[in-house]
């Protein structure tokens, strides 16, 4: 008789998270539950997940002997945490360790990058990586690319900002840099697939919709909407300085969340459009499965799959 998994989900109303709560209930193949803190329990997208009958978890990420608890019977602990709080994941995971939790999937889900120097953001999470190897704990660390809802431009006849959270109207360098890009909503798809998958335990994992670079998202852009684009260029100078400025800033008030968007945002652009991280080969290099490649039968959306929803008015904009 088939036995589901129970997985406990934190993060589950942010915009990963999402993607991840709804790849697991539409897999059928998991009894979610779901932790949230107690600023948190109150709020409507909370209730919302209790009204679908959902047992929901309030609990401080330091409260240890209440996160044994409610770990205790757990299979799959994953968590998609925000930015700024990645290394409050430590409790978690000790506590994940004593109660016997057979998977942990950290909060990566972020582009392919090198562990440690190319970015901050990467660099925290690395760091939480590196905890749960010395704890022995098995884990799967899966990665996404880029967004398509944050990856196409804008259009002149402005068709496409409603959905957008800034307008995009420059191509990085000389545009040709290989991105891999996965739609938000396969997010949780795949992340249903990998979990169960014995094959990816103590491994890295990256999913894929497509590989587009700047200039062959523009091209498509221009083919389906039939608009001309001219976007401006951004050169690797340009790119490098950038970076430079949000460290410093950070560096002035390192405990200013928005001076920490500015460096993740910058770092971001560099590590995709400069160093060329975010990319097949370089994940290859560095020992990741490509969920693609595992799962041939599952059909991600691509880039104009998604983009002819988006010219359709029916486009989400993230972080709305």
């Amino acid at each position: 008789m088939f036995s589901k998994k129970k997985v406990l989900l934190l993060g589950a109303t942010g915009e990963t998270g999402s993607s991840i709560l709804n790849g697991l209930q539409e897999s059928g193949d998991f009894d979610v539950e779901v932790l949230v803190r107690p600023a948190s329990a109150n709020k409507p997208s909370v209730q919302r997940l209790r009204e679908q009958g959902i047992r929901i978890w309030s609990l401080e990420l330091d409260d240890y002997n209440e996160l044994v608890s409610a770990l205790t019977g757990v299979d799959i602990l994953i968590s998609a945490i925000g930015p700024h709080d990645l290394l409050q994941q430590k409790k978690l995971l000790q506590a994940a360790k004593l109660a016997g939790v057979k998977r942990i999937v950290p909060c990566a889900f972020m582009t392919v990058g090198p562990p440690q120097g190319a970015m901050l953001l990467r660099d925290e999470k690395e760091e939480i990586y590196n905890a749960i190897k010395f704890l022995g704990v098995p884990y799967t660390v899966v990665d996404v690319g880029y967004w398509y809802q944050i990856s196409y431009p804008t259009l002149p006849s402005g068709k496409v900002d409603y959905a957008q959270i800034v307008p995009v109207t420059a191509i990085h360098g000389d545009g040709a840099a290989p991105n891999i890009l996965t739609d938000l909503r396969d997010v949780g798809r795949f992340v249903a697939r990998i979990v169960l998958d014995d094959r990816t335990l103590n491994r890295y994992v990256y999913t894929s919709g497509d590989v587009l670079s700047e200039n062959e998202i523009f091209r498509i852009a221009e083919e389906m909407s039939g608009e001309k684009l001219e976007p401006s260029r951004i050169t690797n100078e340009d790119i490098e300085t950038s970076v430079e400025q949000a460290r410093a800033a950070l560096a002035h008030d390192p405990h200013d969340p928005m001076k920490r968007i500015g460096i993740y945002l910058t770092q971001y652009e560099h590590s995709k459009y400069v160093r060329q991280d975010n990319s097949p080969e370089y994940a290859g290099y560095l020992g990741y499965l490509s969920a693609k490649k595992l799962y041939p039968d599952f059909k991600p959306k691509t880039f104009r799959d998604f983009f002819v929803e988006v010219l359709a008015g029916k486009g989400k904009k993230v972080y709305a």
